[in-house]
């Protein structure tokens, strides 16, 4: 049971089979599964990855049945394995989620790609079109048949819901990349820098609003809630060993684009 997540799998990459550790897998679910949550439209299916851990998953249950109940390793992979399921369970929910909500539309493009460019899988695409059928199928016995024979038809485009490509998304950089150019900043060239933990937000905006603005607001909130903490939870000693911590963070995140 010592292989738990180091053990090496093989994926096809494209250009023939790749071995990856399982570790290395499981740090791509997790990435697929916090971009796809915050993504406002669905992303290119990771199927390969998921059916991968879903490998793995098997295998490591099948070595935990072969410890003692009693084993503190047993209840340790155990709890990681329910941590990996409730990760690939979040993610394919989420994909579930925004494939119910903007069923038309995502029908609608996944007929321009081909299906090397596919974003959904087999079983999702069929899933899609079952719920269109299902929901076509449910306004005309519920309300379509009762209304007057040219108001019969169900058209599928009135009902289209898009996602909103305008909201606001929040990224962290895994590396330093510079020259980034976006949308809406008046062109003008951004650097990402590498940022440690979770403390460090990047903002992409909606319009040519100033980032630094942003900045200043979410330095307000964060006063806020420590301010709060303190004073209301009645948890002085934690906060003063914390503040010490965070103070530097707020101050990386007001002037880590200065310039702007």
């Amino acid at each position: 049971m010592e292989e738990s997540l180091e053990d090496s799998l093989l994926m096809d990459d494209g250009d023939g089979v790749g071995e990856l550790t399982a570790q290395t897998v499981l740090q791509e679910i997790e990435n697929a599964w916090m971009n796809e949550r915050f993504a406002p439209e669905i992303l290119p299916h990771q199927s390969d990855l998921v059916d991968c851990m879903l490998q793995q998953i098997a295998h490591m249950e099948e070595n935990i049945k072969r410890l003692d109940k009693n084993d503190l390793r047993a209840l340790v992979h155990r709890m990681e394995l329910d941590r990996i399921k409730y990760v690939i369970s979040s993610y394919l929910r989420a994909r579930l989620e925004k494939i119910e909500r903007y069923t038309i539309h995502i029908l609608s493009e996944e007929a321009n790609r081909s299906p090397e460019e596919a974003y959904l899988t087999p079983g999702e695409l069929r899933f899609a079109k079952e719920y269109l059928a299902n929901l076509e199928t449910f306004f005309k016995t519920v309300a379509l048949q009762h209304m007057p024979p040219n108001f019969q038809r169900f058209e599928a485009n009135k009902f289209t819901i898009k996602p909103n490509l305008q909201a606001h998304v929040f990224l962290r950089a895994n590396q330093r990349v510079t020259g980034i150019v976006l949308p809406g900043m008046l062109n003008e060239e951004l650097d990402f820098e590498e940022v440690q933990a979770n403390c460090t937000l990047i903002i992409v905006l909606k319009h040519n609003r100033k980032l630094k603005l942003e900045y200043v607001v979410l330095q307000i909130k964060l006063t806020f809630i420590w301010t709060f903490i303190y004073f209301v939870t009645n948890l002085p000693i934690f906060c003063d060993s914390i503040l010490p911590i965070l103070s530097p963070k707020v101050i990386e995140i007001l002037f880590l684009y200065k310039r702007l």
